[in-house]
């Protein structure tokens, strides 16, 4: 490590002003600060020292769904291979799904990094850090057969207009990873719902139906057990169906303190209770399933851990973030039951909460100066 630590420091000045290479100074500075932690201080008033910069919080968090992303690789040959009918050992399932997912990551990264570094190089700025965690993100959330020029496009989309238009990361308004899983649900939905799309080159006579999807049109009858469903083994999208691995990656989120707990706690609460008023008026079968199979159905609680937990997007406030998880988790229920055109609504709640958290915060902070300045002329 110490040499290479020399030859950076050897190579640095031909990208710094002046030097050979100072058009591509953003681009350095990118991979340099990711290998290393950034040497700049500051040199007067107060200040704190820490490496754990945002480079370091954003790679916390692609620890974090490591577990889900390994079991969407398993369960995406197991998916397969059990459509078939065909046998086949762990390591043959998962070495399948490896080699189906793979792709999906890489073009990800090449295009959403691609455009960062561009607007970096671009306004002169440092690479921004938060595409790390999107870059992985998005590939969790998407079907695992989804053709990848529509995710290229979908990604440049999310990149471009819903975070470098607002001035990058910090500044955006929509989580960039739904972002793109919008576009791709609104300009190809023939690839984003039915059956067809869940499990990677299926037999044709086997259903590939999601839960959700069953539920949907009402069939209860093959629908999987609240443990499958739980465990994962289930179709869906190659990061969401395993809340097992989902909680694990929550743990971490929760214990490094990169994760707002209130957030997620209110989302599970808000779905639980919807969901108890569902079964209170019971107008139908889907209305009458178990509250808390809302919160392992579908991309639930992936969206509670990764999704609306996302430090940019979500309320700052601490009765805020209550008030914007508990919302999310009753309208991601309202929408899935009540809606028949969008069966999985934890998007679409999500993005939407996205756009009112600046209004909760400001309702949040208005009721605190009114409670004061009632204290104070009390007090007068």
């Amino acid at each position: 490590m110490k040499a290479l630590r020399k030859y950076i420091d050897k190579i640095k000045p031909q990208f710094e002003k002046g030097g050979k290479f100072e058009k591509l100074h953003s681009t350095f500075g990118a991979f340099e600060t990711f290998l290393y932690v950034p040497d700049k201080v500051t040199f007067k008033g107060s200040h704190i020292r820490d490496t754990f910069d945002l480079k370091r919080a954003m790679i916390v968090v692609v620890v974090a769904v490591i577990p889900a992303l390994l079991f969407g690789m398993w369960n995406t040959g197991y998916q397969h291979f059990l459509s078939l009918g065909e046998t086949v050992g762990f390591w043959d399932q998962f070495w399948y799904g490896f080699l189906k997912v793979l792709p999906i990551i890489i073009v990800s990264y090449v295009v959403g990094l691609g455009i960062e570094f561009a607007f970096a190089q671009y306004r002169g700025h440092e690479v921004n850090e938060g595409y790390l965690v999107s870059g992985m993100l998005i590939p969790l959330i998407v079907p695992p057969d989804i053709p990848l020029w529509m995710l290229a496009i979908s990604i440049v989309f999310a990149v471009v207009i819903g975070k470098e238009v607002f001035g990058g990361t910090g500044m955006n308004i929509l989580n960039p990873a739904l972002t793109a899983r919008a576009f791709l649900f609104f300009a190809y939905p023939q690839d984003m719902s039915g059956d067809k799309v869940w499990i990677s080159d299926k037999a044709d006579a086997y259903s590939g139906a999601t839960p959700l999807g069953d539920a949907l049109v009402g069939n209860f009858d093959n629908f999987p057990s609240a443990a499958d469903m739980f465990f994962g083994f289930i179709p869906g999208s190659v990061g969401e169906t395993s809340t097992l691995a989902i909680l694990i990656g929550a743990v971490i989120l929760l214990f490094t303190g990169i994760a707002s707990w209130r957030v997620m706690f209110s989302v599970f609460a808000g779905g639980y209770i919807m969901g108890l008023i569902f079964n209170f008026f019971g107008a139908n079968d889907y209305m009458n399933l178990p509250a808390y199979y809302h919160l392992i159905l579908g991309g639930f609680a992936f969206g509670a851990v990764f999704m609306a937990t996302d430090p940019v997007t979500a309320a700052q406030t601490n009765k805020g973030k209550y008030i914007y998880g508990f919302l999310i988790g009753i309208m991601a229920v309202i929408i899935r039951v009540v809606n028949p055109a969008y069966p999985e609504g934890m998007m679409l709640a999500i993005l939407l909460m996205n756009v009112f958290a600046p209004l909760i915060d400001h309702y949040v902070v208005e009721s605190n100066i009114k409670r004061r300045l009632k204290r104070i002329k009390i007090k007068a």
